[in-house]
């Protein structure tokens, strides 16, 4: 098991760098499993894949794999995008086994690396469940997006023990507590973008990227603007990385500013007085966002709950009563408890004094 946990190891090292590529690691053991050969993880997008990383790292430490055994979270793939295909790699090296933890979605790979890594008369082998269950989960956004065509939705939500977000008045900063927030900035990591409402970016100017981890890439920062309400003086202008902005408004000189400000504009259908919310998962879908951190008010989050497609909630649950307030989401009154949005509970831990729920959407678990 021990190669596996490395080469889980090393896929985890590749969020906040590979997106929208899946995090894969890769580890090369000698045929008698006595030694480590080479070991890499997926680059960033153009980069090299974690199965190249490897075999260049043996070849740095003067090792010979002809005969190896290889461990790779993701079948390797078979096809030419912005790199060669890994398959082809790993039979030119004369490998004598690949050990596959999970198949790749991807149409354009989907058994082909498996199939032409067997017909190269290489042995092939899959990881134990519970390895395969660990690297499905490292890469959920980009299964989702390869399997249904949209990226994973994680809503985040930060509460007191009786469901408030804020005040009456708006306060709300800091309901939870240091070490949460840092955790719920790891999260934002794994995102290939953060998405907010116009109501959030009015009241609390947030800059959406990330600040309490480190990372090598930043998320794309969105914003639900029906009628292009964000200031040009708004700091999400401040960072860097794009910042896109979904409306139906036809304010051409509000487009004009923001633009100029630095925002992307990107029109998407009317419903209801209210943009789309299934027409911009889908635009995100098309520009290869593979996981959504959604942080939100309560209208917004209502609104995502209702299309369905909210996969799961990332909860931060803080030790105290907060009486009258904001809720979590507002998705109207209902009138049986059969119509509740159904959630079953992933996991649950302590994260300082704070409590972090994950619950997932029951029609995806």
């Amino acid at each position: 098991m021990k190669p596996w946990l490395l080469t889980l190891a090393l896929a985890e090292q590749a969020v906040g760098v590979s997106d929208p590529n899946p995090r894969v690691g890769c580890v090369i053991v000698s045929a008698d499993g006595a030694t480590i050969l080479g070991q890499g993880h997926t680059q960033a997008a153009g980069g090299p894949h974690a199965e190249v990383m490897a075999l260049h790292d043996a070849q740095a430490r003067g090792h010979d794999v002809r005969g190896a055994t290889v461990y790779v979270t993701l079948e390797p793939c078979a096809h030419h995008g912005r790199t060669p295909p890994c398959c082809d790699a790993l039979v030119a090296a004369g490998v004598g086994r690949v050990e596959i933890a999970v198949g790749d979605p991807n149409p354009l790979v989907n058994g082909q690396g498996t199939a032409r890594i067997a017909a190269a008369g290489i042995a092939v082998g899959h990881a134990p469940d519970d390895v395969a269950l660990r690297a499905r989960e490292l890469n959920i956004g980009f299964f989702s997006r390869m399997e249904r065509g949209r990226p994973w939705v994680r809503m985040k939500i930060a509460a007191s023990l009786d469901g408030r977000t804020a005040l009456p008045n708006g306060a709300s900063q800091w309901i939870t507590g240091a070490d949460a927030r840092a955790d719920g900035h790891a999260f934002r990591k794994r995102a290939g973008a953060v998405l907010t409402g116009i109501g959030t970016v009015l009241a609390d100017d947030p800059s959406l990227d990330v600040r309490l981890v480190e990372t090598t890439k930043q998320p794309l920062r969105c914003v639900v603007d029906a009628r292009l309400d964000t200031p040009t003086t708004a700091r999400l202008f401040e960072s860097a990385s794009p910042v896109i902005l979904f409306t139906a408004s036809t304010d051409a000189a509000r487009r004009a500013a923001l633009e100029a400000g630095g925002a992307e504009i990107v029109d998407v259908p009317a419903d209801g007085g209210r943009v789309d919310l299934r027409s911009v998962l889908d635009k995100l879908a098309a520009r290869h966002v593979n996981e959504l951190h959604v942080e939100a008010g309560a209208r917004l989050n209502g609104a995502l709950l209702q299309t369905g497609r909210v996969d799961e909630l990332l909860l931060y649950v803080a030790p105290t009563l907060l009486g009258a307030g904001r809720a979590m989401a507002d998705i109207g009154e209902l009138q049986s408890l059969a119509d509740a949005r159904a959630f079953d509970f992933h996991e649950v831990a302590k994260v300082g004094a704070d409590l972090r729920i994950l619950a997932r959407n029951r029609s995806v678990t």
